[in-house]
């Protein structure tokens, strides 16, 4: 896989000088999904930057699975991401569980409570909430913040042991209840879950938060710099608050870049998989969704996202990046590497009435006209041949160059035709066209008698192979992205009403249609990729497509007036 590293930004910067000054010696990154639902295109962005620098200066990147919540992960999500990352095509250098680490984190609890650092709770999730103050307004003491250490410690290790019930008591940090920075307000480090853990099993019912178990695993692995999203920002006093309190003898720094935003996609996992609950979304790889292994099943390669992810860069910033740029890459990557067919999506018979019957010949069309060295192939031409129904008009307005009553137009790499009558059906609706050629005006015979103004595409009905073709649009109607920060065990500051983004969904984000694809595309296969004429570029289905039923499903279409930057 070519590398081309990061544009400059901050954080090589602050690599850069950490090097020089002889602060580390080598870098050591990580990417750290949480296994509790799928990967999105927000984390090919923070994907590429964690494994890419630390290749640009000889370092290291391990895959980490924070799996410190048995209610939310599943060995399906591990194996998902593991796939997805591989795919993009990046491999970690080792592969490491926050939940290998649950003894040691157990340790640096214990230790936080023999210095005073931390007590066990009796208040609830909601009590806690409520005590917990505002953005502007400090929290209040819990009536258990004083207890003393013994007890804390004999109550912790009761937890440790299954005495007490899910969410009867808590383990808390004690830092200060009157903070500006509301994550310092003695935030919650353990609770309770009688859960069956995934990489455990029923060897704990105690779980450390994430924020809690985060930093502890940095330490733990050596990372030098741990890069994150930027609502992790408010969260580094405390992650710096953990690595000291327990008296971790590697000391990460945390440093957070501008997520990555786009236009009419949501990016939140939670709202991902209510998608996926709730039956909106066909799975977590419906090509619709923004997951990796959606976008794989769309038809987008690893070679795309890699540049659009490149395009966006490194900043502090948060933005909305246009939908349209990622469009832009796929089209780059495809339209020299792909071959350029011909297939109709919503067909209309026509009859080529003095074209002899049961004649078949051949055209040679060029695969790719960009590129030569893909060669040629033969496509049959027949008395029948199937086009576009939006091809056609009765009565066609001003300046329509396709077919209509009396009109002559170009059947791409074969003949002219000119339609003579069209026949309805009951309903009224044009089923079949009575059209005559002219055998003079073959494609690459040099015939310039006459011009005409309209060229279709078509496949030939003899031979045409029945196929579906799955069109979509973006599955959110509104422009907004969706920005929301998830950090586990977080609570809102104060309780909102958040409109239900189910009102968003676009219903039109998914059309099928039945029609036909040339001969040639009869043994396709699942990822095998085309441009279809007129249409876009579109990818065999890897999930419904099967021999004898063909399913397309539309990448991207042909033009887009998204124009990248410069170069240079």
């Amino acid at each position: 896989m070519e590398n081309r590293g990061t544009p400059s930004n901050f954080i090589k910067n602050v690599i850069t000088e950490d090097l020089s000054s002889g602060k580390v010696k080598e870098i050591v990154t990580r990417f750290p999904p949480e296994p509790n639902g799928y990967l999105h295109i927000g984390h090919a962005k923070a994907i590429w930057i964690n494994f890419t620098l630390a290749d640009e200066f000889g370092g290291k990147t391990n895959l980490r699975f924070d799996d410190t919540n048995p209610l939310k992960e599943d060995t399906e999500y591990v194996n998902s991401i593991q796939e997805d990352v591989k795919w993009l095509g990046y491999e970690w250098d080792e592969l490491r569980f926050a939940s290998d680490y649950f003894g040691e984190m157990y340790e640096r609890a214990e230790l936080l409570i023999q210095k005073g650092k931390a007590y066990v709770d009796d208040l609830s999730a909601d009590e806690i909430r409520q005590l917990r103050g505002t953005l502007t307004q400090p929290g209040q003491n819990s009536p258990h913040r004083e207890r003393g250490i013994e007890e804390n410690l004999d109550l912790f290790r009761r937890m440790r042991a299954g005495e007490f019930k899910d969410g009867e008591k808590v383990l808390r940090a004690k830092i200060d209840m009157s903070s500006p920075n509301i994550n310092l307000r003695d935030p919650v480090i353990y609770r309770i879950s009688h859960s069956h853990h995934h990489n455990t099993g029923d060897a704990w019912c105690i779980y450390p938060m994430y924020t809690f178990a985060h930093p502890l695993e940095d330490a733990i692995e050596s990372v030098t710099h741990s890069l994150c999203s930027l609502e992790f920002e408010d969260q580094r006093p405390f992650y710096d608050w953990v690595v000291a309190e327990c008296e971790m003898p590697a000391v990460p720094h945390q440093y957070e870049f501008g997520r990555l935003n786009l236009a009419q996609t949501v990016t939140s996992k939670r709202k991902l998989k209510l998608l996926v609950d709730e039956g909106h979304v066909d799975g977590w790889d419906d090509p619709r969704m923004p997951t990796i292994s959606g976008l794989r099943r769309r038809g987008y390669t690893p070679e795309a996202i890699r540049s659009f992810v490149h395009e966006t860069g490194i900043s502090k910033s948060q933005g909305l990046v246009d939908l349209q740029m990622l469009e832009h890459f796929i089209r780059e990557d495809l339209k020299l590497t792909v071959p350029r067919t011909m297939a109709v999506l919503r067909p209309l018979k026509v009859v080529i009435t003095n074209y002899p019957e049961g004649q078949t010949e051949y055209f040679e069309i060029e695969n790719n006209v960009e590129n030569p060295e893909m060669g040629n192939r033969q496509i049959p031409f027949s008395r029948e041949i199937y086009i576009e129904r939006d091809d056609f008009m009765e009565i066609p307005p001003n300046k329509y160059f396709r077919l209509f009553p009396g009109n002559e137009v170009r059947l791409k790499n074969a003949y002219f035709i000119k339609c003579n009558e069209f026949i309805k059906d009951e309903n009224g609706e044009v089923v079949e066209l009575h059209c005559t050629y002219d055998p003079e005006t073959k494609s690459g015979s040099g015939f310039t008698g006459r011009k005409v103004k309209g060229t279709l595409h078509w496949v030939d009905a003899s031979q045409a192979v029945p196929a579906e073709f799955r069109l979509y649009e973006p599955l959110i109607s509104a422009e907004e992205a969706d920005a929301e920060a998830e950090i586990e065990g977080m609570e809102p500051v104060a309780d909102k009403p958040e409109p239900s983004f189910l009102d968003q969904l676009n219903p039109q984000s998914i059309e099928i249609l039945q029609g036909f694809v040339e001969p040639g595309l009869k043994d396709s296969v699942p990822q095998d990729k085309f441009q279809f004429f007129r249409h876009g570029y579109f990818n065999v289905d890897s999930k419904y497509s099967a021999p004898g039923h063909l399913v397309f499903n539309l990448v991207v279409s042909l033009k887009s007036s998204f124009q990248p930057p410069k170069q240079g």
